[in-house]
This record gives C-alpha cells, structure tokens and sequence, in this order.
C-alpha cells in the first residue's frame, strides 16, 4: 500500500523558534534553495511517521500577511495558490498578542491551521499561564505546546497534522476576526457582488477577497484583474466605492480601522486564555544585555568573541587539518603507483587530486567557523551584535539592520548580499551590497590559513583576526567615502527586535552549519575541480619545452657518482650517502618542474602579469593565483600548489607548499601583503553574479569589480612599501 503525502507549511514571526521546529522535525533532510523569481530563501525538508510522507516547507519569517514586503507575500502566495494540507502557525508562547495577528490572519485564509505554542518554558518562567484548551475552543483550531530547543511536543504535533489532514470536517467559517458593523456590510455586499460578476469562480475565499480589496491590496487586485477581465474592473470599482464610503464615515482608511478591530479581537482573546502568575523571576535576558549590551563594554566583548572564534578556527582546526593532508598525500601516491607514467596521470595526480585536494584540507576551519556563526545565531546574540553595531553603522550611513547581510558575509558574500533584500531603503542595499565583499568570507579563509601558517606561527590566529578587521575597517571608510558621494541620502531609522536568549540545541548548530559547508563542498566538485584542472593544462602545456640544461643527463651523472659509492660504503656512512642522491636528485627535478612551469601558457600569462604586482611583493605565481581566484576564491591555494610543483605525492602536501613558498622568497610582509590583497580585491563570480540581480544593473556590477581591484592594489602596496620603509 503506497504511503499518502501530506504538504504542511511553517509559518511563524521572527524569532517564535519556527527554524528549530523544522530542524527537529526534518533533521539533515533538507534541501534550501530560492523561492522561484526571487531570493527569499526557501527550506525543504521531509520525513516519514505514521506510514506517511509529510513534505515541511518552511515559509519565511514574517509578522504579517499583508503585500507589504517580499517575505510577506512569499509566504501568502504559497498558502493561496500551493494549498498544503495543512499550516503549522509557530507562536512564541512568552509573546502571544504580538504572535496573534499572523495567526488571526492565517486563519482567514480558508485553510488547515494548527497552532503550536513554542517556548513554554520561557512563558512559564516569565509567569504566563496560556489556557491552550480555551484558546483552541475560541478559535476553533487545534492548540500544541512545544519546547524546541528540548524537542517537547514534537511528537503530538506530527500526530496532530496528520490528524488535521485526514480530517474531512469542513473548515469553520465563524469565530474569524468581527469588523464591525458597518465593515462587515461592506465586506457582505462586495462579496455578493463578486459572486456575481464571477459566479463564484475564484481560487480564493470571497470573502478574503473582499476583505484584502476594502485593505486596497495592490496584488490581490493585479490578480482579480487577471482572473476575471472584464469583470474583474467592475470589481475594482466597486471596492474602491466601498472603500471611500467607509473613509468618509470612518474619516480614517479602512485598512487602519481593519487593523484596530484585529488588535481588538486578539486583546478580548489573550484576556479569556491568559492568566498572569504573579511570581518573583529573574529576566536572565535582561541581566546579560547589562553586560554584552552595556554601552562602554558590549563592543570591547563583540571584539574578544570574533577575535576568540578565529583563534578557535586556526588552532583547532590545525589538527584535523592536518589529518586530511596526509590522506590526500596518501591518495595521491596511490593514484601515481596505479597509473602509468603519462599525461593521464599528472592530469589525475597533479590536477584533480593536487587541486582539490589542496583547497579540501581546510574543510575543518570552514566547519568550525560556521559552527561558530551558527552559535551567535542560536543563542540571539547576533540580533546584539546589530543593535551595538548601530551606533558604528551610523559612520557610514547605515543602521544596524545592514550589519546582519554583512556579518554574513563572513559565511559567503553572495547569499549576504541577497540578504540585503530586507533593507526598506534602495540606497542602504546598494550600499550594503557594495561593501559587503570587503566581508571577508570563508572562501578566503584557506588562503589566509596558509599564509598566516607558514610565516606567523603561534601568532597566525592574530593575523587572520587582523585582515578581518581590516575588512571592517575598509567597509566603514569605503561605505562614507559612498554615502557622502555617490549615494547621498539620509539615514533609515532602525528599530531591531531583541529576542530572549536561548540555549541552543546541538543538534540544530550541526545542521545550520553542515547547510553553509555544503556550498563548499559542492564546489569542490565543480568550479575548483574544473578550475583546477584548467590551472594543471595552462601549467603543463606545451609539452615540448626547451630547457637550460640537460636534466635528464645530469640526473644520470648524479646515479653514477653516488652508485659505487653506496655500494661499497657500510652503515651511518650508507644510510647519508643515500640521502644526500635523494636530495641532489630531488633538487633537479624540482629545478625542472619550476623551468617548465615557467615556460607553461601559464608562467608566460604569470611574466606579462608580473610587472603589475610586484610593487606589492607578489612574482608571477602569486599573480596568476590571484587572477584564478576570480573564479572562486579557493581556487587560489590550489593554483599556488600548482605553480610551485607541489604534486599530490607529497606525503604532506600543504608542509610541502608552504617550503616551497619560503624557498621563493616570499616573506612575512609580503605574504600579509597578499592576504590584505585577497581580502579587497575584485569578488568573485558568483557574488558579482548577485550583485548584478540584486541592483538589477551591471553597472553596479563592474563598479564593484573595478573599485575593490584598485582599492586591493593601493592597500597592498602601501602595507608592502610601508613595511620595507620601517624595515619589517
């Protein structure tokens, strides 16, 4: 017998605990991608109970169904126009008026609706008592009590919608918001004449319809012009009668009238169902902010917290880093005893393996810093960090709603930037957006990890720590140069809800960091493979190379000279003399490999490049590895591993890199130079790609481009000359 389906939609505002919810229904089983045409994000998840199939798709947070913002009518237009089975409203329970006029709304809209009162722990410490039996009999709606972050109830909610899905009682039309009198007769007759002019022939409830005309909804009224032309403008018409008779009586407009008789309906609810214990408690919320929030100390803490996660990142994240190293080395001498000599093997061992094997090793620093994100998140402290970060944003014209897309930024710039859709001011998001790549994100991270590894030591977590900042730094002075030039206006007002604190679930930090590092790892097998296969072929061709000196010849000699040698000689003295061929031999072929790289299509590109970046300490390698980071900015390390012979072989192929770029001259202020210029310089592909569909302008596109590649070159060259002045 094939198991039913059932579609049930997560609604819920900001904060009522809607994500851990998902989490704990659907686990890893999730897919996020975007709402189609736009770049809300969307949440899939699924699982099986009861013999069932159930599809969770969670709607975008929202405190509303109104057409007032993109979230709000992502999450209206799938109810309407999907139809789930069923919609699970999330409340927060310590919060119930507030969280009541979504729910009055979803109940308008002629669907399943079960309410699930979250955190009723908090509301309990805070001395509420909800009466969820009342609240159920008042509305007519099924009434759950969860605790998410202990995974409470979850169980008799799944029951409960399957039970709502399968139930065949029809949907109760009564116990709905009361307008009042004179609202009401005005929602009756444009219902009657709805009926009329359509016979009833309309996807929605009419009497919706009707309530969303006399509120002067402009896309439910695109859509009835739609359905029904040339009915459809006899309907607009008569609504907007309607609407200007209720004005004149009202003397206000009929959607803030509306409104009122909402809020009026949820307070004589809340009155009947909640019940106030008068207990001495402690808001621990409260008595935290005095501290991370405190007006002298919030931003200091904010400091040590950032500055304590990438110390965390580098130090732990060295060991299994280090573990991966050795598997790729392992997996790459394997593949070059199993193939024969030939292209085919330095394609596998030297381009795929080398390649990404080289980017994959700081896997473990991408999953600490996200677990790290993640955590600032769960617990309510990021909503802090924007309400302390307010008063820094005011510098260059912002608010702190804009530091939420950039604190992303540190995770990947391009969904950060169509974080930016949150912004109600066209000039903050352009502004935002072309900032946000001096976010330093974690595609960078490898580079900086490599650089800070073998030229800072014990102090590599302050170097990394140190770019970051820089980032910022460049971001506040970038963003009032912009704001005082070419997007002059004034500054939005900014008021943030600060949710309570929450001890996060470990389960729910594991999953919000295992979706951020799955855009890594699907990297890994497309455009660093692809692009690390282009690096190997520009760095292998033309096969046919004319060398400075006879290699082959001289290796042989080295055979000879050392063979009787070993031969006859006993012991210590063999056991050096073998070492000392294997060192002489090695140090050829490595000559070789470096001559050949630098007759490659590559090395030429790396000569004609090399004029431009030298004034910032970089040779041609460091040139050409830049410029492939265009790409992707992981791509980078790889092209680096590449220019500079390292193969997969090698039993520890970063310890092999970072040899060899000491070998090469490179030096403590030079490589601080390079991670300062891979920090600023142009973004890469996919984050100008968003760039351009959120400013809908490719000029925006090429601006950021052409600005933060100038800005690179300026920062790098006078970290660089600066330092070589005072002697560094």
């Amino acid at each position: 017998m094939p198991k039913k389906s059932i579609t049930i939609a997560l609604a819920g505002n900001p904060n009522a605990g809607k994500s851990t919810i998902f989490n704990n229904l659907t686990g890893t089983r999730q897919k996020v991608g975007n709402w189609p045409g736009v770049t809300v994000e969307k949440k899939e998840g699924h699982l099986t109970s009861n013999g069932y199939n159930l599809t969770i798709v969670d709607l975008p947070g929202t405190y509303s169904l109104t057409a007032y913002s993109i979230e709000e009518i992502v999450a209206r237009n799938f109810v309407l126009d999907e139809k789930p089975d069923v919609v699970v409203d999330i409340i927060d329970s310590s919060n119930l008026e507030r969280n009541l006029y979504l729910a009055t709304q979803l109940r308008e809209l002629d669907t399943k609706v079960i309410f699930v009162l979250n955190m009723a722990d908090l509301a309990k410490e805070r001395g509420v008592k909800i009466d969820g039996d009342k609240l159920s009999e008042l509305l007519d709606v099924p009434v759950v009590f969860t605790v998410g972050n202990r995974n409470e109830g979850t169980r008799q909610l799944l029951e409960t919608v399957i039970s709502v899905a399968e139930s065949d009682t029809e949907l109760p039309r009564t116990r709905r918001v009361y307008y009042g009198k004179d609202i009401e007769k005005a929602i009756a007759e444009l219902s009657e004449f709805i009926k009329e002019k359509t016979g009833g022939k309309l996807p929605y409830n009419i009497r919706w319809i009707a309530v969303k005309l006399l509120e002067d909804d402009k896309i439910v009224k695109e859509r009835i012009l739609k359905a029904v032309n040339p009915q459809g403008e006899a309907i607009l018409r008569e609504a907007e009668l309607k609407r200007q008779r209720l004005r004149d009586f009202f003397d206000e407009e009929p959607e803030i009238v509306m409104t009122d008789h909402r809020y009026g309906f949820i307070a004589g609810i809340v009155k009947e169902v909640i019940k106030t214990v008068s207990i001495e408690r402690v808001d621990v919320s409260r008595q935290i902010d005095q501290v991370l929030t405190n007006r002298l100390l919030g931003i200091p803490i904010f400091v040590f917290f950032i500055w304590a996660m990438f110390q965390l990142t580098f130090s732990l994240g060295a060991y299994p880093m280090s573990w991966i190293d050795s598997a790729v080395g392992l997996m790459g001498r394997a593949a070059a005893g199993l193939l024969a000599e030939g292209i085919l093997r330095d394609l596998i061992v030297d381009g795929v393996i080398a390649g990404v094997g080289s980017v994959i090793v700081f896997l473990p620093n991408i999953l600490i810093l996200f677990f790290c994100i993640a955590l600032f998140e769960d617990t309510g402290y990021m909503a802090r960090a924007a309400f302390m970060m307010d008063r820094v944003m005011h510098l260059i014209g912002l608010h702190g709603k804009s530091f939420i897309p950039l604190l992303m930024g540190f995770g990947c710039n391009a969904p950060a930037i169509m974080a930016t859709r949150t912004l109600e001011s066209e000039r903050d998001r352009v502004l935002t957006i072309l900032i946000n790549p001096l976010m330093s994100c974690s595609a960078r991270l490898p580079v900086y990890v490599l650089m800070a590894g073998t030229f800072f030591g014990a102090r590599a977590g302050n170097a990394i720590f140190s770019i970051y900042a820089l980032g910022i730094v460049l971001a506040i002075a970038v963003g009032r140069l912009f704001r005082s030039t070419i997007l002059r206006g004034k500054t939005a007002p900014f008021v943030m809800e600060l949710p309570p604190y929450r001890a996060p679930m470990f389960k729910g930090l594991l999953i919000h960091m295992w979706d951020r590092s799955k855009i890594f790892l699907k990297k890994m097998g497309g455009v660093i493979l692809i692009g690390s296969v282009v690096v190997w072929f520009l760095s292998s061709f033309p096969q046919q190379v004319s060398f400075s000196r006879d290699y082959e010849s001289e290796i042989a000699s080295i055979g000879l000279h050392y063979g009787d040698r070993i031969s006859s000689a006993r012991g210590d003295l063999r056991e050096q003399l073998i070492r000392e061929k294997a060192q002489a031999v090695s140090a050829l072929q490595a000559q070789k490999a470096k001559e050949k790289v630098e007759n490659s299509y590559m090395g030429r590109m790396g000569k004609v490049l090399a004029p431009v970046f030298a004034p910032i300490g970089m040779d041609w390698r460091g040139s050409v590895a830049v410029l492939s980071g265009f790409v992707a900015k992981e791509i980078v390390v790889s092209t680096m591993g590449v220019l500079h012979a390292v193969g997969a072989e090698s039993g520890k192929k970063t310890e092999a890199l970072k040899q060899a770029l000491r070998k090469a001259g490179m030096t403590p202020l030079s490589a601080y130079a390079m991670m300062a210029f891979v920090l600023i310089y142009v973004p890469c592909l996919a984050t100008v790609g968003a760039i351009r569909r959120e400013t809908n302008s490719w000029r925006w596109a090429f601006f950021s481009i052409g600005y933060s590649t100038v800005l690179a070159w300026l920062v790098a060259f006078i970290i660089y000359q600066g330092g070589k002045v005072v002697g560094l």
